[in-house]
């Protein structure tokens, strides 16, 4: 079974913010300056999000790592 487009659109965003809060926290530490981290925060939060989706759609197309589901898998 795939994944639909808005589902990789929802993981990414998710996957983002706390990439993005992660970023900032150790920008402030080796800056010390809480201006400059959310600056760079700002930067890497689109950049990584449009590359993790292609990513996300690269993946999704491979079948590499999946099991096939048995074609009756059902009970009565």
């Amino acid at each position: 079974m795939g994944e639909k487009h808005y589902r990789s659109v929802i993981k990414t965003l998710s996957w983002r913010t706390v990439g993005t809060i992660d970023t900032m926290i150790i920008s402030y530490f080796i800056t010390g300056n809480l201006v400059m981290a959310v600056s760079i925060g700002s930067i890497e939060v689109i950049t990584k999000m449009v590359l993790y989706y292609f990513h996300e759609r690269a993946w999704n197309a491979t079948n590499f790592g999946r099991s096939k589901s048995p074609e009756n898998d059902y009970q009565i």
